[in-house]
């Protein structure tokens, strides 16, 4: 039998490597002859570069950056050995970086990010994947922009400071650096976030609150946003020869993703917007490992109404059953989410059985440092079940 586990991480309890184990130690209890085929995945946000680490032949690589409020912060992103970047934007810009006092989108900013980007191109990066997620920022990029080398001043000619709010003061962008610094380099952009840079479902209204934004800044932040977004769309855009400036994609869906640093990687980096489970899931050769499959075990830390909206386990049972109807998809889960919207949702979704791996009702610390075994011990008792029944159908 030949058994592919392919699950998401569980949220502050296991990433995606450890459930993957988890499930094949419980399952091989049961089945030690089986073979197992182990493929962690991710929906493009944190955890992504350590999944594709697992499946790629490549080396970290750990630099020093600029952390949101500019402080020397140590980062890390993957190279494969044929020239593919994996960098998550958290590592330099995530929300984890700062204590809850310092979250402040007026003025935090993706500089490091683009720290990240010049270093993977210093180290032969023709290619790179950017996974949006955990930002702590609201400057639609113009952090990242300025490590790149270009200049966004104010009237006077001053260089603008960091942040979102400085953005309302843009008078001109000198983007010419970019042309030789990306002529050879492709951008793909892992993002599942379909908010626009600005308006009410933009950047600093949807996501400004959790990263600190009272809402007096909400507004202050959309402003300056889509100030940036006019002046990149003007004459005032200094000539970058051959590197064009895609300027109207403020409204396009992902242009918000990360504070806005979306609409920079498609304004100025040419980079492409792809759904952050599809992207993996083509990296890693998903459909591939699903064709040879006997079984498939998937899962995530909480099945919920969102689980049919593009996250891992929906998206793995859907590319299952496209192969093969016949094909069992078994997800195990930390909790299911047993609410009427929940229900109906799942009645959509194919997977053939739901497993929750909690095993008694405990304090949320308990419960999260006991997720492995909890997880092995899950599908333990599904393969013994799965047993059982070959046994009764003889």
């Amino acid at each position: 039998m030949n058994i592919l586990i392919a699950p998401d991480s569980f949220k502050e309890s296991l990433d995606a490597i450890d459930v993957c184990n988890a499930i094949k130690e419980g399952f091989s209890q049961v089945y030690p002859n089986a073979e197992y085929h182990l493929l962690p995945l991710a929906d493009g946000g944190e955890g992504t570069s350590s999944v594709l680490s697992y499946v790629l032949d490549g080396d970290w690589q750990q630099i020093k950056v600029h952390d949101p409020l500019m402080r020397p912060v140590t980062a890390k992103y993957f190279l494969t050995h044929d020239g593919l970047a994996i960098i998550e934007v958290a590592e330099a810009c995530g929300l984890h970086l700062l204590a809850p006092t310092e979250r402040n989108p007026l003025i935090t900013s993706t500089y490091g990010v683009g720290e990240m980007i010049a270093d993977a191109i210093s180290k032969g990066a023709s290619q790179m994947l950017i996974g949006l997620g955990g930002s702590a920022t609201n400057d639609a990029g113009a952090g990242m922009l300025q490590a790149l080398g270009v200049k966004i001043s104010d009237a006077n000619g001053n260089l603008l400071s960091a942040g979102g709010a400085s953005l309302i003061d843009t008078h001109s962008i000198d983007a010419s650096p970019l042309k030789d610094l990306l002529s050879t380099v492709k951008i793909t952009v892992a993002c599942d976030v379909t908010s626009p840079l600005c308006g009410p479902t933009g950047a600093s209204h949807v996501f400004g609150p959790q990263k600190g934004a009272s809402s007096d800044d909400l507004l202050t932040l959309d402003t300056a946003l889509a100030h940036f977004a006019a002046v990149t769309g003007s004459a005032t855009v200094s000539a970058t020869g051959t590197h064009n400036i895609n300027a109207n994609c403020d409204n396009v869906e992902g242009a918000g993703a990360a504070g806005g640093l979306g609409f920079a990687l498609m304004a100025f980096c040419q980079a492409e917007l792809k759904s952050g489970f599809d992207t993996i899931a083509e990296v890693v050769q998903l459909e591939q490992h699903l064709a040879s499959a006997d079984l498939v075990i998937t899962g995530e830390g909480k099945l919920d109404a969102q689980t049919a909206m593009g996250k891992v386990a929906s998206g793995v049972a859907l590319r299952a059953k496209s192969i093969s109807p016949s094909l069992p998809v078994i997800a195990i889960c930390g909790s299911v989410d047993r609410d009427t919207d929940t229900h109906n949702h799942f009645n959509n979704l194919p997977f053939d059985v739901v497993l929750p791996s909690i095993q008694k009702l405990d304090k949320l610390e308990n419960v999260l440092e006991g997720a492995y075994p909890n997880v092995a011990q899950t599908a333990y008792q599904l393969a013994a079940s799965l047993k059982l029944g070959q046994h009764l159908n003889r």
